[in-house]
């Protein structure tokens, strides 16, 4: 078991991780607690009062964190010819067709987020196989086929995240890094709060969002109150 520093357990010891705050308060509580070298990213968990293995139920969307995610995004166009200066300007990391699926076809998948055209995706879904286990598998519902290519990236590299709730009900994702202030991390996640009661199924009964928490890559969980609207 990793050794907890005197700082840390300090920082532990100020603190009572079962009171529940506000997104602004937990947001210094996780900052407080986090003792990494490196800026940590700092993670929202919301457990949804739904059964994901309902396909009613199954909660998915995307969200454009007003202040970003603070990470460096690798995207990948895949696109025709005529779009591929469209997506260079826009900010894509790589873009082309071919060559890129052949690539990736061999196991290649150093990006983070895939955007490409409905006219390519006969050719893109053969891909299946590489990137569905890696959630890298473009999908209309997350905006990442479409036939603005331009505009998706910008969104993407602006902050744009896309969530789906896992099989035990929850929706994770990240809400920026530890060297946010306070409250933009606040607002980030509200962000998310917001979209996810937009997104509530019809067929969920009973309470919709059961438990929020925050925490960053290297820290315990900070409860926040589930009736939070704003930041």
């Amino acid at each position: 078991m990793a050794k907890i520093s005197k700082k840390r357990k300090e920082a532990l010891a100020k603190h009572d991780l079962t009171e529940v705050r506000n997104l602004v308060e937990a947001a210094k509580v996780v900052k407080d607690i986090t003792y990494t070298k490196f800026d940590a990213s700092v993670d929202i968990d919301v457990r949804l009062g739904v059964d994901p293995r309902k396909a009613d139920q199954m909660v998915r969307g995307v969200a454009t964190l007003p202040h970003g995610t603070g990470k460096t995004v690798r995207v990948l166009a895949l696109v025709t010819a005529d779009k591929e200066a469209e997506a260079t300007a826009a900010g894509a990391d790589y873009v082309g067709l071919d060559d890129y699926i052949a690539k990736i076809e061999k196991g290649w998948t150093d990006i983070d987020v895939i955007i490409t055209m409905p006219s390519v995706m006969a050719k893109v879904g053969r891909l299946g196989r590489v990137l569905g286990p890696r959630g890298l598998m473009p999908n209309p519902k997350s905006g990442t086929v479409t036939t603005d290519v331009a505009k998706a990236v910008q969104e993407v590299k602006a902050g744009k995240i896309d969530f789906k709730v896992d099989k035990t009900g929850i929706i994770h994702c990240s809400v920026g890094k530890v060297s946010f202030d306070d409250q933009k991390l606040a607002e980030n996640a509200i962000e998310v709060i917001q979209t996810l009661i937009r997104l509530k199924p019809s067929s969920a009964k009973g309470t919709y969002i059961k438990s929020i928490t925050l925490s960053s890559t290297m820290s315990p969980a900070v409860p926040v109150d589930t009736t939070v609207t704003s930041a």
